[in-house]
């Protein structure tokens, strides 16, 4: 059973996850920095960095209905868990694109969705959002677990995020998780294709986790911290 602070702690984090990282995106907009790409990538990871700093201790700072599969999937949350984080991702993502309409307007909010880049074919963004998101997971699952690599857990995953913005923004514009598309596309009223980054995503978490447990994972550690 998940309590009222684990939620709340999932709306925050992914409020400022989306609030830091569409930001970057509306302060590149509006600079005309030469440096786009890099600007919203480091908005993202940092935004989300951020957020795990805040709030990663008390929820285990998913911010992403994608991670929160995965981990339903590994057997760390059950279903009413992985459902609250759900609501609550998604409130969080909605909230942070209706602070951006209030500083902005409709039309910047719905530049910071996520739209196939030029060229890009459906099938194509489709591929990349799963394939990425399936290398965010394996990265998360493992280093929340490694006794090696748990100090600096939180900066793994975040710097994972900006490389996988730097990779995709020209392509899908980068969401790798359907809170992150569902906000700015609620508020900016932008439905073009979304099913992608609400699809993709989650095929892409089940994938991961797949190779997480087959390929990464140290099974017999794990066995032996359960038994005890």
């Amino acid at each position: 059973m998940t309590d009222i602070r684990s939620l709340l702690a999932e709306v925050l984090g992914t409020y400022i996850l989306v609030v830091g990282g569409c930001g970057a995106v509306l302060a590149a907009n509006a600079s005309g920095a030469t440096t786009t790409i890099v600007a919203i990538s480091f908005g993202f990871g940092l935004a989300l960095l951020a957020g795990l700093y805040a709030f990663g201790e008390v929820s285990g700072g998913h911010f992403n209905p994608a991670v929160s599969l995965a981990m339903l999937l590994d057997g760390r949350i059950d279903a009413l868990t992985t459902i609250g984080y759900w609501v609550a991702q998604v409130l969080g993502a909605v909230l942070a694109a209706l602070t951006l309409l209030v500083v902005s307007s409709q039309e910047a909010v719905a530049s910071t969705a996520t739209v196939l880049g030029s060229g890009v074919e459906v099938w194509e963004g489709f591929l990349m959002e799963m394939t990425f998101t399936a290398i965010f997971l394996v990265v998360i699952l493992k280093v929340s677990t490694s006794l090696g690599s748990r100090a600096t857990a939180f900066l793994s995953i975040a710097l994972t995020l900006t490389m996988i913005h730097l990779v995709l923004v020209p392509f899908t514009g980068t969401s790798v998780n359907p809170a992150r598309s569902l906000g700015p596309g609620i508020v900016g009223v932008v439905w073009s294709d979304q099913w992608i980054y609400w699809v993709a995503p989650l095929v892409g978490a089940a994938i991961g986790w797949v190779i997480y447990r087959y390929v990464s994972s140290d099974q017999s550690q794990e066995q032996s911290e359960a038994a005890a």
